[in-house]
């Protein structure tokens, strides 16, 4: 019986051993995906501009003078307690107001919600265009970020510079997921216009390239749940810990009752 026992018991530990290594690895099977089916997963994506994004936008022409009215100039400041006056050069930011719009020098209102970087910048190129031929127009989104949380090596937001990020990318950047991270069940939350909208990713299979969530969008939440394994564990140390808290009130309590029992006995 002794034997029978202890063979189950090396099967099932032989069982987990090999399923723990299926649940860790990430994109499993795409080694034998073909040309066509890896370009058919294949996406086109950059980022929009949104309401509330901050950007900045630089002109520059081989005449700086002919751009100057389109680039807001150095100014002055004075901080509390202080009488002498600093000078230093701000980037000027502009935010995207509720009506997907910004303020922009000489041109006034333009939308800029809705359109690319790209898009944008050739609507300004043909706008100042009339003043200054040569212009050129470089724009960035300063408040792109990605939240990440969950269980990951660094958990918190990331700063995007460039145009696009892939949940990958995140991953990558937050100290990838711990081993007690759920790899088949990644949630993403995005800000849908104020209404969210929810995404779920199978890292470990190939077909996390066609979902509309692998490449990120500005002010994402990705949460990276734990696995059944590190659910378990916190279940049952909850439970030893809530055991161990009964039995050290009990044993409390029927060392007072002794206590008290013991000083009645010997006061009679």
């Amino acid at each position: 019986m002794k034997y029978k026992f202890e063979l189950i018991l090396f099967v099932l530990l032989l069982f987990i051993s090999c399923k723990t290594p299926h649940d860790v690895a990430y994109l499993q099977g795409v080694d034998a995906l073909s040309k066509e089916q890896m370009a058919a997963m294949s996406q086109m994506y950059s980022a929009m501009i949104c309401e509330d994004d901050l950007l900045t936008i630089t002109v520059t022409a081989e005449d700086p003078r002919v751009v100057v009215p389109f680039n807001p100039p150095t100014f002055a400041f004075t901080s509390q307690g202080e009488t002498g006056i600093n000078t230093q050069q701000q980037i000027q930011t502009y935010l995207v107001d509720k009506e997907g719009k910004i303020t922009f020098p000489v041109l006034g209102r333009i939308q800029a919600a809705g359109l690319s970087k790209h898009e944008l910048s050739m609507y300004l190129q043909g706008e100042i265009g009339k003043y200054a031929p040569d212009a050129m127009i470089n724009i960035q989104i300063v408040n792109y970020k990605i939240s990440v949380i969950g269980e990951v090596g660094r958990p918190g937001s990331l700063n995007v510079r460039n145009d696009r990020i892939s949940i990958l990318d995140a991953i990558a950047q937050s100290g990838d997921l711990t081993i007690n991270g759920n790899r088949k069940n990644i949630l993403i939350v995005r800000d849908n216009n104020g209404t969210p909208d929810i995404g779920r990713i199978d890292l470990t299979d190939p077909a996390v390239f066609t979902s509309p969530f692998y490449y990120l969008k500005q002010n994402d939440v990705i949460y990276v749940e734990p696995n059944n394994a590190k659910k378990r564990n916190a279940n049952y140390s909850s439970a030893q810990q809530y055991t161990l808290t009964i039995v050290s009130t009990i044993m409390t309590g029927v060392s007072i009752i002794a206590t008290i029992i013991l000083a009645l006995s010997r006061s009679n």
